[in-house]
């Protein structure tokens, strides 16, 4: 049987939940002969119980160096993939068995469906965190949708260089900008009919302060060369408005300007309670209101630093387009 699917894995740092993810791989419903595992990683060595992977299934480990980019490591491993559909997986998530078997059926029975992505579903035990990015990864669910993390992406080969690639020069956002690509040539459509644990998911709220204030830094760059819809700007200008709005408001208090501190006390507010009351509808009785508005009470400020300290970045990598 001839390779149908390339599963492309990009990898750096520890190895148990990538080896995890290749074991979801393993279990899929589909014969092993039919798809390919290609690792592409950013580590010197790999283990033997990586290797010994290989031995029941069709692996491929690719070095990349340290410095270039996850995009750059996705597009390598396509270069070397022999199936006509790539699967683009994160090296910390666990696949339902049915997962292929799902998204290739969806791909191929809609001519106008380009690329295909799976629901989240929280690990045992989940902390209230880690349930508020599930709820707001399945805010949209069975539908057609405007853009999808990297987790779990599945296109044609063709259709992933037609839409030119990942973004090398991104450190960030680069799911966002490839799939905005993908968009323009088809639909893409988040599924509930198959699934994937985040194995790395946040769960603690400092951690993911530090993580988002990283997450934002390519928020800029990422918006060159690509046309940006109406309802993207919230999320630009709304963590702007609640972290400069808070900002005013005790400056206000310290200049003793009563009123004028008021007024951006209900500017930081509206958007700050708007946000966590759709956030706590989306989670249910899963997760307090509380919890909620700490999500965003720290989700907004490190959105806006990283915005800022991306700045600079978004000049440098400008030469890379």
């Amino acid at each position: 049987m001839s390779i149908l699917t390339s599963f492309i894995i990009p990898h750096k740092g520890r190895e148990a939940m990538l080896i995890d993810t290749i074991n979801s791989i393993a279990n899929q419903t589909v014969s092993r002969d039919s798809y390919e595992v290609i690792v592409v990683s950013q580590n010197t060595s790999a283990s033997q119980v990586l290797s010994a992977l290989g031995e029941t299934l069709n692996l491929s480990i690719i070095y990349n160096a340290e410095s270039k980019t996850i995009s750059h490591s996705r597009n390598l491993g396509a270069e070397h993939a022999k199936g006509s559909f790539l699967a683009f997986l994160d090296a910390d998530v666990a696949l339902s068995p049915n997962w292929l078997e799902t998204v290739k059926a969806k791909l191929e029975s809609d001519a106008a469906t380009a690329l295909v992505s799976t629901m989240q579903i929280n690990s045992n035990n989940a902390p209230p965190l880690e349930r508020i990015r599930t709820a707001l990864s399945n805010a949209d669910l069975d539908t057609e949708v405007s853009f999808l993390p990297g987790r779990n992406l599945f296109l044609a080969k063709h259709t992933f260089y037609e839409a030119g690639q990942f973004p090398e020069h991104l450190l960030t956002c680069e799911d966002y900008y490839f799939t905005d690509k993908v968009n323009q040539i088809g639909t893409l459509y988040y599924t509930s009919k198959a699934h994937y644990v985040h194995l790395g998911e946040d769960k603690a709220f400092i951690p993911m302060w530090k993580k988002e204030i990283w997450r934002g830094q390519s928020n800029l760059a990422s918006l060159k060369g690509r046309d940006i819809p109406l309802r993207e700007f919230p999320s630009f200008i709304v963590p702007f408005a609640v972290t400069g709005g808070v900002m005013l408001f005790f400056l206000a208090l310290i200049l003793s300007q009563t009123e004028i501190a008021t007024l951006f006390a209900l500017g930081t507010l509206i958007p700050l309670l708007a946000y966590t009351a759709r956030l706590k509808k989306l989670t249910g009785k899963q997760v307090s209101v509380g919890y909620c508005l700490l999500f965003y009470s720290l989700y907004f400020p490190a959105r806006a630093i990283g915005t800022l300290l991306g700045v600079r970045g978004t000049v440098d990598t400008s030469s890379h387009r």
